[in-house]
């Protein structure tokens, strides 16, 4: 029987250089109220001179085309409150400043009340232009916390019921009132508070899947912008250790043959034996650095269980045993690409089964004509079957069990880590599937421990083979050595 088990998980994304290491990302999605603070005050104050300027019109026409009684002053004095908070604004405040959560609440608070006055002044919910009133919920609901979408959809259906009730009425120029019957008032008043309720509610949801969606994906570009870059430093390096090989063995040379000349000067014999174990000393140095880089630089291709091996590797200490098994002739496994997003992408998938894996660790390669595949196992508990259609997505949360929280202490998963090693494999081609395994373990027969999690990646063999497929790596041409 499969148990609870995490999908959340991965806290590693991004690896030390030296491959043993391992560094949590940290990245959470950002709050509201950070999200606030990406609207300038200028975008807000462009907004409202557009009212504005739709405000004088309405009332204009209204009273010269169509010769309604209006309170003008009182209106005029409702747009001008609305004037001189922008010029105060414009004057007081710099053009690129940006507005906190509550300084956008005030704001939008402000054009709420604002148009509440002049919708009291115009007929209340008899006016058409009550509709208006959705305007500063969905800004809301779109970029301020929850809290503050709360207060201002709450304000708003208040401002609403008072002015189902009080206003002052559209007059014609003969006096009569411009109203429609009580039951659409009632009508309009309903209409009106649950397109605030489901407008706030829709876009509080949408916005957030989207900007959870955008941190997600900066996550992984962070990662394998990271993953790059060790790459081509290992090749600066590795460059660097073999231009510097030449000279440091010219000096070595020299200081052996002053060593032997100097066999009458001690002093100065010291000296050259100095030199030459520093020579040593540099290429030793030299040579251990630009081991990890040379491969990168050199091989651009690589035996598919080298490249299962080489992601596997910062995890090998980790207490727990990783089995690899190919499924076929060893000697016919293709040659795949070695991208950092395969590498990167297969070492998160390895990490997340080495995090909830009992003592064991399977790793299953298999290849065809056209495809090529490998299976990701451990003995864990497995995935949460309800979760499973979800693996992948970012920032998932789950609420933990007492038993839970005490088995891996301070460790909260978002699921970014497996949304990074989705993102990056897919990249490349691969199709990913998530599943819980059977109660045998595979590759050791007679094991009584059973497959916990499954995860099965496949590519098309032409999109990752370095030889046959749509990339392939050249051979290069054998540089003549001079003698």
């Amino acid at each position: 029987m499969v148990s609870w088990r995490s999908p959340n998980v991965l806290r590693q994304t991004i690896n030390s250089t030296s491959g043993d290491n391992v560094a949590d990302t940290n990245l959470k999605p950002l709050s509201g109220g950070t999200r606030a603070n990406w609207i300038r005050l200028r975008s807000m104050i462009l907004l409202r001179w557009f009212a504005i300027a739709g405000q004088l019109t309405a009332i204009t026409v209204a009273q010269q085309m169509y010769g309604l009684q209006l309170e003008l002053g009182l209106c005029y004095l409702a747009i001008g409150a609305s004037v001189i908070a922008n010029l105060v604004a414009i004057f007081v405040f710099p053009e690129n400043k940006r507005l906190t959560d509550t300084q956008n609440m005030l704001m939008v608070l402000f054009d709420l009340l604002q148009l509440s006055f002049l919708l009291f002044l115009t007929g209340g919910l008899h006016n058409p232009f009550a509709l208006l009133m959705l305007g500063p919920v969905t800004i809301s609901a779109a970029v301020l916390t929850l809290r503050s979408t709360v207060f201002l959809g709450a304000t708003a259906i208040m401002l609403v019921s008072l002015l189902a009730q009080f206003n002052y009425p559209l007059r014609t120029e003969q006096g009569l009132i411009l109203a429609i019957p009580d039951i659409f008032v009632f009508g309009n008043w309903i209409a009106l508070i649950i397109a605030i309720i489901f407008i706030s509610a829709y876009s509080v949801r949408v916005t957030s899947e989207i900007h959870t969606m955008s941190d997600a994906l900066s996550a992984t570009q962070m990662a394998l912008a990271r993953e790059q870059k060790l790459t081509d430093l290992g090749g600066v390096v590795a460059a660097a250790a073999h231009e510097l090989g030449t000279p440091l063995a010219t000096i070595k040379l020299a200081s052996g043959e002053l060593y032997e000349e100097l066999a009458d000067k001690p002093d100065l014999q010291e000296d050259a034996s100095l030199i030459r174990e520093q020579a040593d000393r540099c290429r030793d140095i030299l040579r251990d650095m630009g081991r990890a880089g040379k491969d990168d630089l050199h091989l651009k291709k690589a035996p598919l269980r080298t490249v299962l091996e080489e992601a596997a590797e910062p995890h090998r200490d980790r207490g727990k045993e990783i089995a690899f098994q190919l499924v076929g002739r060893e000697v016919d496994q293709p040659l795949i690409l070695r991208k950092p997003e395969i590498i990167h992408g297969i070492r998160n998938l390895i990490q997340n089964a080495v995090d909830f894996a009992e003592q064991q660790i399977w790793i299953e390669a298999r290849w065809s004509e056209k495809t090529i595949g490998l299976r990701i196992m451990d003995d864990g508990r497995g995935f949460p079957p309800q979760m499973i259609g979800r693996i992948g997505d970012p920032f998932m949360k789950h609420r933990r069990s007492v038993s839970e929280k005490g088995a891996r202490p301070g460790y909260e998963g978002m699921g970014l880590g497996l949304f990074i090693a989705k993102t990056l494999l897919e990249r490349s081609g691969a199709e990913l599937s998530f599943a819980n395994g059977r109660e045998e373990s595979p590759l050791d027969q007679g094991v009584a421990r059973g497959i916990g999690a499954v995860v099965e990646v496949t590519w098309r063999r032409r999109d990752i083979d370095a030889v046959t497929g749509d990339s392939p790596v050249p051979q290069g041409a054998n540089q003549r050595i001079p003698i």
